[in-house]
């Protein structure tokens, strides 16, 4: 009597790594990368906003946005845009990121008191680690122009 063989199914991390292996995820990153980039966008125009845009590099991160979000779009839908168009969009956005976290250090340490007020200042003063935020969304977009594309 032959036994029964049941098709092997997969869960979780290990459908996550065939993803990989087969080159499904960077598909799937390309759009995460593009979706990620207009929310970000969103959120940092509120916040500069609400500080009245009063740096004009305010507006790079705001203008970033819509640039990573048609990277992300063509990333998915082309492989040559993955792999050309994706990793420039990804670096401006991980450039912008890190110059972010500095300014907003260098606006923490002007407010009264400086670093020596660190507690108070970081939850008065610019958020610390919110441009890292927007430089994980660049990451991921670098991420998946290096991924195998699915054949």
């Amino acid at each position: 009597m032959k036994k029964k063989v049941e098709p092997k199914i997969v869960h979780g991390i290990d459908r996550m790594l065939r993803d990989v292996r087969t080159g499904r995820f960077e598909r799937s990153l390309s759009a995460l990368t593009g979706v990620g980039s207009l929310v970000t966008a969103a959120e940092i125009y509120f916040e500069h906003d609400s500080a009245s845009f009063g740096n004009k590099m305010m507006w790079v991160p705001v203008a970033l946005g819509p640039v990573g979000a048609a990277a992300g779009a063509a990333g998915f839908a082309s492989r040559r845009m993955a792999k050309t168009v994706l990793p420039i969009a990804s670096l401006a956005i991980i450039a912008n990121g890190l110059q972010g976290t500095y300014l907003h250090a260098r606006g923490i340490s002007q407010k009264p008191g400086g670093w020596s007020n660190t507690r108070y200042n970081m939850e008065m003063g610019p958020p610390l680690f919110a441009p890292l935020l927007v430089t994980m969304v660049g990451g991921m977009g670098l991420l998946a122009s290096i991924l195998r594309r699915e054949s």
